[in-house]
């Protein structure tokens, strides 16, 4: 199922200040909206994880702090779907042309790692061609086998 035919239970869509109390009340709406549908362990955890990197991303790097910049969130739950959309007013940047933070020369470094952890904790995600927005998609993961 696309997520365009996607049956939500819950979504969010608003434009916040560049802060992050700001940040941090949206990203705690989407946790209510996770556990409520249902979202736990390494899914729920990984969903947290990335949206906590991308807003902070979008509010630090994208837009600067700057008091007159946007970050505008769309935040959609399902059963088995989640789909968020982080988008700054920021000039943008281009996700290939980061450098590898698993690089021997990189690995003390403490900046360079939310896009490739973002990539390795949902299922998809996708930056604009500006590169000033990004679509993640976490897709439910199927149950352990049970243990007999």
């Amino acid at each position: 199922m696309s997520s365009s035919q996607t049956d939500w239970s819950w979504r969010l869509e608003k434009s916040i200040p560049s802060s992050s109390e700001e940040g941090h009340a949206a990203i705690e709406e989407l946790v209510h909206a996770l556990e409520n549908a249902g979202w736990e362990g390494r899914d729920f955890f990984h969903i947290h994880m990335a949206t906590e990197e991308a807003v902070v991303n979008a509010i630090e790097h994208g837009n600067k702090r700057s008091p007159d910049k946007m970050v505008h969130l769309d935040f959609r739950v399902s059963d088995d779907l989640v789909r968020l959309v982080i988008t700054d007013q920021g000039a943008g940047f281009n996700p290939e042309s980061l450098p590898d933070p698993t690089d021997d020369d990189l690995l003390e470094k403490p900046r360079g790692r939310g896009v490739m952890l973002i990539r390795e904790l949902m299922t998809e995600a996708h930056y604009n061609r500006v590169g000033n927005s990004v679509e993640m998609i976490k897709r439910r993961s199927p149950p352990a086998p049970e243990e007999s």
